[in-house]
């Protein structure tokens, strides 16, 4: 548990609460189908405008995360839930959204062999035979660093191949459960290796502790392995037992990040305080699909 105290929450943090209609209607959907939602789990600050604007990222494999990342809030735990029926109950909701681009993650199922990528596959492919022209993107665990799984993932033609590698390389296994920052980088290098036509993803949380030239190092170390699409938010705590927030990062200084990250040569920069992984995802799918038509 922490108890350092926290810098106060700048006046550009404050979040207009949406809850119309559509958000409703969304919530009720997504509990009469018993599916998860990253955006209620992980205490999301979009889910207000994303679920207002009938957009969602669906996390599949239950919600008890084999792992206890001291930045995130999702449940951990034994994980009892294993659904094969999962992927047709997400391809419904999505067909009933009428989604023309679907995120899906995941909690990390390391009790599992192939960490749940024989789920992630079946899911992508349940969304193409119900929304043929609804583009697909996949923010997955490491799998441990099993090639194989990456690959069961990777041949079911996500358009987009998301992994997060969270946080700089000093402080990766200070902030994350088990999860290795070369093995990120190591995992994003293979996925281009077996698809270089589909473009990769990561994230970054800033005001963990991390000085700007080492994100500025992150950068470059996940254009080395050819990831074109980086997003960069303010990480907030979830409650008070988890990771401190060191500071506040000001908008002006995300405006300056993406402005590096386009000038490294990434495709697509989205970078604010409320930025998340699938923040205004649907736009990322469009700059990275320039970004590929540019290369041929």
């Amino acid at each position: 548990m922490t108890s350092k105290a926290q810098p106060r929450k700048p006046d550009w943090l404050k979040i207009k609460l949406t809850t119309g209609e559509p958000y409703r209607e969304l919530k009720d959907m997504m509990r009469s189908r018993t599916l998860h939602t990253v955006c209620e789990e992980a205490r999301c600050p979009n889910i207000y405008e994303c679920w207002a604007n009938r957009t969602a990222t669906f996390m599949i494999l239950g919600d008890i995360c084999t792992r206890a990342c001291r930045f995130c809030a999702v449940k951990t735990g034994l994980p009892t839930e294993l659904d094969l029926q999962e992927p047709e109950r997400v391809a419904e909701a999505a067909e009933q959204m009428g989604l023309r681009h679907c995120v899906v993650t995941s909690v990390a199922r390391d009790d599992l062999k192939d960490g749940g990528a024989s789920i992630f596959a079946a899911t992508i492919q349940a969304i193409r035979r119900r929304l043929p022209l609804c583009s697909v993107e996949v923010l997955i665990p490491d799998f441990q660093g099993d090639l194989e799984s990456l690959k069961i993932v990777m041949d079911a033609n996500p358009d987009i191949l998301n992994h997060n590698v969270e946080t700089v390389e000093r402080l990766s296994d200070r902030v994350r459960a088990k999860a290795k920052y070369h093995r990120s980088l190591e995992l994003l290098r293979r996925a281009k290796e077996l698809k270089p036509h589909i473009p990769t993803k990561s994230s970054l949380m800033l005001g963990v502790g991390e000085t700007i030239e080492e994100v500025l190092q992150t950068m470059d170390d996940l254009r080395a392995v050819d990831c074109g699409i980086l997003t960069l938010g303010q990480y907030l705590q979830p409650t008070p037992t988890h990771l401190a927030v060191e500071r506040y990062v000001h908008p002006d200084e995300f405006a300056r990040l993406k402005e590096e990250g386009l000038a490294r040569g990434f495709s697509h920069v989205e970078s604010g305080p409320f930025v998340r992984s699938s923040y205004h995802a649907h736009e990322q799918v469009k700059s990275a699909a320039a970004a590929e038509a540019g290369k041929a």
